[in-house]
């Protein structure tokens, strides 16, 4: 019945049976024996059909759009099995590294035929606490984290954020700065997304619940404190209540790892881990 229903919307659209036939790779006959076994599964004509024109009939008017919901809805149904036909693996990761899972998400669903099947990844913006959590909990299939990771877990594809800035509040003493070093920081409270403070630089630590980097800002607004951060978030943000100054301290960084727990290993998950380091050597 999909068939002569698409036939019915192609005919509409075209107003003309040759046409329609032709967009459909049919013959004109062919077509005009899927709209006469629509008419009598409906009960209606839907057509009138002179020697000049094709015109839809009331009837033919009033179910259109029913036509084109029950197309639209088999579509959906085709797209939405292959997607739960396909391997699918949920992926945990802080928001700071949002650019690095989206290409692997894209590369695991554009993997070619001689590397198998397509899988499809769900991503899960989560902070440290929350998405090592979730992988021991069997929620997540892996997770990108700041190291060291719990020791319960398997990790690999290490790499590096390097931290180059800090956020101040815009009306801070140091916000006109060109550039800062460490010691422009000394008696400063440093806001820190992690479980331990930013190595060689001097102040006061205090750390940021759940390596939240956007509750890091929100408290350097607030006057709490300064936020040492990557490049990568002075990029994506644009806050009028906070600067970000160049910071100038050597090797300052953040180093994550692709983690996951060795009772769940899949081959969606070795995968996910060869997509993760092809996407680390390829940026």
């Amino acid at each position: 019945m999909l068939r002569e229903i698409h036939c019915f919307t192609r005919v509409a659209a075209r107003l003309s049976f040759s046409a329609a036939a032709a967009d459909l790779g049919m013959s004109q006959p062919a077509m005009s024996q899927a709209i006469t076994r629509l008419e009598r599964a409906a009960g209606v004509r839907l057509f009138e059909r002179s020697a000049r024109e094709v015109r839809l009939t009331a009837a033919g008017k009033a179910l259109l759009p029913y036509a084109e919901q029950a197309l639209e809805s088999a579509a959906a149904f085709t797209a939405e099995a292959a997607r739960l036909a396909r391997p699918t693996i949920h992926l945990a990761y802080p928001p700071l590294v949002g650019t690095l899972a989206a290409r692997v998400v894209r590369r695991l669903a554009g993997r070619g035929p001689s590397m198998g099947p397509s899988i499809g990844v769900e991503l899960r913006a989560a902070g440290r606490a929350e998405a090592a959590r979730a992988l021991a909990a069997g929620e997540v299939s892996a997770a990108i984290l700041a190291t060291p990771a719990p020791a319960a877990f398997v990790t690999a594809a290490r790499f590096h954020v390097t931290v180059d800035h800090v956020a101040v509040p815009a009306g801070h003493r140091l916000a006109a700065r060109p550039r800062l070093v460490p010691d422009d920081l000394a008696g400063q409270t440093l806001l820190t997304p992690s479980a331990r403070p930013w190595a060689g630089l001097p102040g006061h630590a205090r750390l940021v619940p759940d390596d939240d980097f956007a509750a890091g800002l929100d408290l350097v607004a607030a006057g709490a404190g300064v936020l040492p951060i990557p490049q990568l978030l002075v990029r994506a943000v644009r806050r009028d209540d906070v600067r970000f100054v160049p910071l100038e301290a050597g090797e300052l960084r953040i180093t994550y790892a692709l983690a996951w727990s060795r009772e769940r290993v899949t081959p969606e998950l070795m995968a996910l881990v060869q997509a993760v380091q092809d996407a680390l050597w390829t940026r």
